[in-house]
């Protein structure tokens, strides 16, 4: 990397963009994955931010404000695009192509976490309605005792009147 490189706005953009969506890596490993100056993609970051300031809100969204239903689009209108024709139309989008991947693989895995959901969903209903079982038989036992007591204090006020 030398020092006078010149970077295009497309490009820089996309650097700005790949930053903000890094997911929980840091800012220096995408500006090593680009080949990029730490403070050079800091700089643009913040250059990019006073200018969305002064231009309002922007139409595109980030990867993680897609719709399940967007993305599933998404990956349909991109499927079967290769190297450079899928870098073109993720740059349309806004996209990376490792977005798309991590879509596919949550659809993927989404299928497999429906399966377990729905056991799990089972099972806490069942467990629901056995504690609702037994609340209800404890709330009826409650109302015997309760019962019980108010006949004991009777019986015992009528004995006490007797007695005197």
């Amino acid at each position: 990397m030398s020092m006078n490189t010149t970077y295009s706005a497309e490009f820089k953009e996309q650097a700005v963009s790949k930053a903000l969506c890094r997911g929980n890596r840091s800012v220096k490993s995408v500006a090593e994955e680009l080949n990029v100056g730490f403070f050079t993609l800091k700089y643009w970051m913040k250059k990019m931010a006073h200018q969305d300031l002064k231009l309002g809100p922007q139409k595109e969204k980030r990867a993680q404000d897609w719709s399940l239903r967007e993305q599933l689009i998404a990956l349909h209108e991109s499927h079967g695009l290769q190297d450079e024709a899928l870098n073109a139309w993720c740059r349309e989008k806004g996209l990376f192509s490792h977005h798309l991947s991590s879509w596919r693989d949550a659809f993927c895995e989404g299928h497999k976490g429906d399966l377990e959901s729905e056991r799990e969903r089972r099972s806490l209903k069942d467990e629901n309605q056995q504690l609702k079982r037994e609340l209800s038989r404890k709330e009826k036992a409650l109302a015997e005792v309760a019962a019980l007591l108010v006949l004991q204090k009777k019986f015992q006020a009528l004995w006490e009147d007797e007695v005197k």
